[in-house]
């Protein structure tokens, strides 16, 4: 157990919920600082994509015996379900038997994760508005306005736990040599609704996560517990299709009819959905250093925002504070060399996930209806089934297992350069869970 310390979490998102629960269990005093009101006691707003939690964000929760209380508000997806114009649907398994991603609701998630933190003794204060941060003195100042008077806040140690736009890592990006970046990619996102059946049933496979692929834009739907789904329509900004040529009503039908005709009488309040609810950006952001002596920390989205494609952003913070927690019952009371050893550990495992999160954007918008890709799928899949300790899909290494996401970024590389080779083979589509092209990747693993 470490030497108790009084410590401020600025956020009160998941990853802020989450850490709060990890420290109280250290034996800290932990208070959550929030500039918005207790979302407990308001509408969750219309700019939500529904969570998937995988092995990574289980792991934390398990390490906090959370895992079966969690699983409650959740549905497990095994499978795609593909929806491609003038085809049938089809599915796409996402690994192995018993392995699935779990829907649930960013909403309902952050809810009780509140709930549980201040069961376990942690204190949350909202409506309090961080303007500036004192690093060394572990200092920060709230109040009603920035231009407005402020009380300062002294804490032994703050955590950084407020996003993408994170106060404190603004003040952080003052100090001389602190890198960073933000990329904003020209696809927006709206959130729709597809209500449950009358008997509250689900109106699609509840086991799926659905994809509507069409190029530079998309529909993706995932489960409820209450039988509806949320909906997610990714799409560029501007452009021949895009957000800001569906300006009246009549151009959002047609839109919808033209693309999406299976979906279309299924989405609640269509219109409604489509112009009341924001049209929200994505931002990759990347930083570095994440701590300041052994006073501050960056975790989660304030360290590193990635865009929404693998699903990893809340599991990427979870892992975080799990990663966090080893190096605290590895060293004690040395709070430096654990703020040091965590960024040295996560950054470039951020930096990867970041980079694989928006590969996933074209494979899940593009590539997922085309012929080839499938094929390459298909061969990756056969020869994994025979070979599994030669060949696991970078997929499955972000998705269902928790070693290094640089790892996966790194073999995933080389398991593409191989499979481009493959489907060079004359008559790959003939012979394709052929003894031949068995051997040949076999080879090309040997030379790689």
């Amino acid at each position: 157990m470490q030497t108790s310390k009084n410590i401020a979490i600025i956020g009160s998102g998941l990853v802020g919920s989450l850490l709060a629960i990890y420290l109280k269990r250290g034996g800290h005093k932990v208070t959550v600082f929030d500039r918005r009101p207790d979302i407990r006691n308001i509408k969750f707003s219309g700019r939500s994509i529904n969570l998937a939690m995988s092995n990574r964000g289980w792991q934390a929760l398990r390490k906090v015996d959370l895992e079966d209380d969690i699983k409650k508000l959740a549905i497990p997806l095994d499978k795609r379900a593909m929806h491609v114009v003038d085809q049938e649907q089809y599915y796409q398994k996402y690994g192995k038997q018993g392995e699935a991603i779990w829907s649930i609701s960013r909403g309902l998630l952050n809810k009780r994760m509140i709930d549980l933190a201040e069961g376990a003794g942690a204190q949350f204060r909202f409506n309090e508005k961080v303007w500036d941060i004192d690093l060394p003195e572990a200092t920060f100042y709230t109040g009603a306005s920035e231009k407005g008077e402020w009380r300062a806040h002294a804490y032994d140690m703050v955590f950084g736990c407020d996003g993408a736009f994170s106060r404190v890592r603004h003040k952080m990006q003052r100090r001389s040599r602190f890198d960073y970046s933000q990329d904003f990619i020209d696809v927006g996102y709206k959130e729709l609704t597809i209500p449950a059946n009358p008997d509250g049933s689900h109106k699609l496979d509840k086991h799926s996560f659905h994809i509507w692929p069409r190029g530079k834009f998309m529909l993706i739907a995932m489960p409820n517990l209450d039988g509806s789904f949320t909906c997610t329509l990714f799409m560029p900004f501007e452009g021949e299709v895009s957000f800001e040529k569906l300006t009246t009503e009549q151009e959002a039908k047609v839109f919808f009819a033209t693309y999406f005709p299976d979906v279309q009488d299924n989405i609640e309040n269509l219109m409604g959905d489509f112009f009341n609810n924001p049209t929200s950006a994505m931002v990759t952001m990347k930083c570095y250093p994440w701590t300041y002596w052994d006073k501050v920390a960056l975790v989660g989205d304030a360290a590193h925002a990635v865009v929404p494609f693998y699903g990893q952003g809340m599991n990427a913070g979870f892992e975080d504070i799990f990663v966090l927690q080893q190096l605290i019952e590895d060293h004690g009371d040395d709070w430096e060399t654990i703020f040091s050893r965590y960024q040295e550990a996560r950054k470039p495992n951020a930096d990867a996930i970041a980079e694989l999160s928006y590969r996933n954007f074209m494979e899940m918008s593009s590539k997922t209806a085309d012929t080839d890709f499938l094929l390459q799928k298909k061969i990756e899949r056969h020869f994994a089934t025979k070979h599994p300790d030669k060949w696991i899909p970078a997929y499955s290494r972000v998705t269902f297992s928790e070693r290094p996401y640089a790892e996966a970024l790194a073999l995933g590389d080389v398991q593409e350069g191989i499979m481009a080779e493959v489907m060079k083979m004359p008559n790959i589509d003939q012979i394709w869970d052929s003894e031949t092209v068995e051997t040949k990747i076999l080879g090309l693993l040997e030379t790689s």
